[in-house]
């Protein structure tokens, strides 16, 4: 087992305490993590305040250089960093390898962006300049599913735009962001970057500490919720990424072969556990037999396993409390339902649940109104278009969603209609660092990605001068 360390005022140290990272393909434990304590929390809070006003100072080239040099240290460490994130999180090799390779797309990116001061007038009487100045210490809490991408293209926005991080993965899965803690270590000044770890002990301390200046969260809705209460106080800047129940809606002119397999992986993705991955379909009633059909001969063949084995296509739920909750869903699925496909159990170590195509339920069944965070699809038949906006629509999320169609006006009407941060069509999951990225209704507060998430970690100023 590997010796991790918490990074605090640029040092590696012990936590406090420690606690057990548990394999969810095996059950067993793959690594003794630090757990910290409150002092140390404050601690790395302390150091990135005092770190800030040199790290605001330092100019944009010399910021930039140091994020990509995170990001070659990163891919000279791939295999290794992968092989970490398969066994804490569960997601096939391939799939960690792609994640780091999302994750170097994000750094290199978000670190190409300056944000330059803008003159909004230059006149006679007067000259007035918009810009936009770094927050301060920023804290950046991270998820499980994709507990590197999302711990580090946090990192990279904060870093970029002249803030301090402290940063808090999940304690389901914190090996890999204590991993880009070391390589953070011997690039940054120190202070810049701190990580610390927890058992969701710590996240109200950090989140309500008065020396914060911006919260970045993705999480649950719940969670969120909890995170911009604790923030009032001081009234925070906060950037909330939080749960969605995407919707594809397929229309009645769609080639259903062309569809079945990019809709089944849009799905199953990392075992269902994608905030944006495609959780319920809606099809047309003529449409709907075919559909349920090609989807479950695609689950039926699926290899579900230990995703450092080869072939695997599908891993584990990636932790025991998500997935007792996966198992409740699909116990109500086959009471209101029928599982068609899948929705298997084995026996033995793991948190495996073989992927579920499911038919007969319709909007007011928990598996069609929730977000399920795991590998169950309901398939929705419906005769009225009209009613499935207006479901999507009545219901508390907006992440994002789908269109699939052979009528590329028709299908753009139909997302004008829909209230979602992000609309497909003909596709999915088609998101990266130059793309703006939130969420409407409770699926989120803010902006993520592009130059528009880059001033989400900044204080717009206006400069205002008589002539």
């Amino acid at each position: 087992m590997s010796d991790y360390k918490l990074l605090i005022n640029g040092a590696l140290v012990d936590g406090d305490d420690s606690f057990d990272v548990i394999n969810p393909a095996t059950e067993q434990t793959v690594a003794v993590s630090p757990r910290a304590s409150i002092a140390q929390a404050d601690a790395a809070i302390a150091a990135a305040k005092a770190a800030f006003p040199g790290w605001s100072q330092t100019p944009f080239a010399e910021r930039s250089a140091l994020l990509n040099q995170l990001a070659d240290t990163m891919m000279a460490n791939a295999e290794e960093l992968a092989r970490v994130l398969t066994q804490e999180q569960g997601k096939p090799l391939a799939e960690a390898m792609q994640e780091i390779g999302f994750t170097e797309a994000f750094i290199r990116h978000l670190a190409s962006i300056e944000l330059q001061p803008e003159v909004l007038f230059d006149t006679d009487d007067r000259w007035v300049e918009k810009r936009h100045s770094p927050l301060g210490v920023v804290v950046a809490i991270a998820p499980w599913n994709f507990p590197l991408l999302i711990f580090t293209f946090k990192l990279a926005a904060a870093l970029i735009t002249g803030n301090t991080v402290v940063g808090k993965p999940s304690p389901t899965t914190p090996l890999t962001a204590l991993k880009m803690a070391e390589f953070c270590k011997a690039i940054f000044p120190a202070g810049v970057v701190n990580v610390v770890t927890d058992l969701n002990d710590l996240g109200p301390h950090l989140t309500s500490h008065p020396d914060v200046a911006k919260v970045s969260f993705t999480g649950s809705t719940a969670t969120g919720k909890k995170v911009m209460a604790s923030a009032a106080d001081s009234l925070k800047r906060i950037t909330l990424e939080l749960g969605g129940n995407d919707a594809a809606i397929v229309l009645d002119d769609a080639d259903i072969d062309a569809l079945i397999e990019p809709l089944f992986n849009y799905a199953f993705m990392n075992c269902g556990q994608v905030c944006l991955a495609i959780k319920r379909i809606y099809v047309p009633e003529r449409l709907y037999e075919k559909l349920v059909a090609g989807l479950s001969a695609l689950a039926a063949a699926v290899k579900v396993g230990n995703g450092l084995e080869e072939g695997v296509q599908i891993g584990p739920l990636q932790n025991a409390m998500q997935y007792q909750k996966v198992r409740e869903y699909l116990a109500d699925a086959r009471q209101h339902g029928e599982v068609v496909a899948g929705g298997e159990v084995p026996e033995g170590p793991g948190f495996f649940i073989t992927p579920a195509i499911v038919s007969g339920l319709a909007d007011g069944h928990r598996l069609v109104d929730e977000e399920q965070f795991g590998p169950l699809l309901p398939v929705v038949r419906y005769s009225d278009l009209d009613q499935v906006i207006e479901a999507i629509n009545a219901g508390p999320n907006g992440l994002a969603g789908s269109i699939w169609s052979a009528d590329l006006e028709r299908a753009k009407a139909l997302a004008y209609r829909i209230h979602t941060g992000t609309l497909w069509i003909n596709h999915h999951l088609d998101f990266g660092p130059h793309i703006p990225f939130a969420g409407a209704k409770q699926s989120g507060i803010g902006v993520e990605f592009s130059e528009e998430g880059l001033k989400e970690f900044t204080q717009l100023q206006v400069v205002n001068l008589a002539r």
